[in-house]
Formats: C-alpha cells, structure tokens, sequence
C-alpha cells in the first residue's frame, strides 16, 4: 500500500500541505463544528424570515407574458407562494449583451418542478420590452416563466436584480421577503460548488493562501469567449450562450461594460 508522505514540504508550490489521511481528517473535523455551527446560525436566520411582516401589492398588477398582458395574481397558477427573479435589461443589447451575472442566476432556475411540488410557483420578471424578452428567452431555451415588468410599479416592478417571495391570500397578495446582492447567491449552486475547491471562486475579494491562483472581479467567468477563455471583449458572452442553438456566429456587443 502506497502511502502518502506527510511532509508539508512535499506539496508544489501554492498548494495545500500534503499530509496523511489521519491527519487531514482531525484537521477536516475541526472545521466540521464550525460548518455546523453555520448552519444552525442559517435556520435560525431562515426562522426569523419566516416571522417577517408582510407588505400587500397590487395582485391586479399588470405585466405582460406569451398571452399578452396578466394580473400578477395568474403568476401563482394556483398556488398560494410565488418566487420570482427580478432579471436586470439592457434595452436594445443583442443577446450577448445581457447581464451576465443575471443570466448566471436564471440559469440555475431553469426548472422549477421542485419548488411546484412543495406548492411554490416560479417566474422571471424583467424590466425590457417584451419583444426582445421573448425573443432573448427562445434563443436562451429558458423553460420557466419569464414577463415583463416594464410599467409595473414596484416591487413587483422597479429595480432589478432581486429574489422575492410573494404570498397569495385568496385574491390578495403580499411581498415576504427580497434580497439582492449576495442574498441570490443561494439560487446558484456552482458557487456553493467553487466553495468547496482549494481555488475558491477565483474572485479577488477571498481570502486565500499565498501562491493561490491570482482573482479577479465578480463575475469575471461567467463571461467567455468562442474558446470558453474568460473574457471582457466584443465578441465575449455569458457563458451558458454558447451551448445555446444559434449562439457560434460572433456578433460585435451593442453595448459594453456592464460589470456588476
């Protein structure tokens, strides 16, 4: 049986110290209570959410899908909860030039026949028109869905970039709970995954051992181009587009820079 030196020394240059199972495994323990302790502290968070008050909207709000204009109450389908992803726009940009971090959480929710199952509905809100929306949700192949909020008044219009949790009573509906920022994180179980790697996300702002693999911004990888290199230029798109029908032919971006 082959086994494994236990020589920090052993290990190349900006990796982990090499060490024996037994030893790894004290040392995976240890951080063990902490994981644990972090997430009794999460359900306790999750059970103050749940005691939050609520906010009555306006269910016969109009925003518009595939069968023209909808009150905001048809979005529940039935169902008495509601989650929706409230999808940042960029008027007149061809597809490639939709927000890339957005598109990386929307693409997480592809399906929500998980949350249907625990009586949750499911949908898409966004701020642009919906001829480009349709047509940006048929070249992206999205299943769930998707209306636009254009002339909506918030919160089920307004700013973009936001979870947000509706609750249906009867014919009345109210707004629970919305978060942005790094509250959407948990919609996006590839950075849970990037958690769990001795690279991390490979994003600037970590805190990671000398001689790791240098950051950069977020969001910087959820863009590539043609040859999947992570990448800022005109001919760059997020990244889930170029396993998308029709995306290969490189098109020049309308409109650049939309860093977030």
């Amino acid at each position: 049986m082959t086994t494994t030196p236990s020589d920090p020394t052993a290990a190349p240059a900006g990796l982990p110290p090499v060490v024996d199972l037994a030893t790894w495994q004290v040392a995976r323990d240890e951080l063990l209570l902490r994981e644990k302790a972090h997430t009794r502290e999460g359900d306790a968070i999750a059970a103050a959410r749940r005691r939050l008050p609520m906010v009555e909207v306006d269910g016969l709000a109009e925003v518009v899908g595939p069968d023209g204009p909808v009150p905001f109450l048809d979005l529940f389908q039935g169902r008495d909860e509601l989650v929706v992803y409230q999808h940042m726009w960029y008027d007149g940009a061809p597809h490639q030039g939709q927000c890339e971090g957005c598109t990386t959480t929307a693409w997480h929710l592809k399906d929500s026949v998980y949350l249907n199952a625990r009586g949750v509905s499911f949908a898409v809100l966004t701020t642009g028109p919906w001829d480009e929306v349709a047509s940006y949700v048929d070249f992206m192949g999205y299943t769930q869905p998707w209306y636009s909020v254009r002339d909506t008044d918030a919160p089920i219009g307004g700013e973009m970039g936001y979870l947000a949790s509706f609750l249906r009573d009867g014919d009345r509906v109210f707004l629970t709970y919305s978060t942005t920022g790094r509250g959407n994180e948990p919609v996006n179980g590839s950075l849970a995954l990037l958690d769990m790697t001795p690279y991390g996300r490979g994003e600037a702002w970590e805190d990671n051992p000398a001689g790791r693999p240098e950051g950069h911004s977020p969001c910087w990888y959820w863009r590539s181009d043609a040859d999947g290199n992570a990448d800022w230029g005109p001919t760059s798109r997020p990244v889930p587009q170029w396993t998308r029908p029709g995306a290969t032919p490189v098109q020049t971006l309308g409109r650049q820079g939309h860093h977030h």
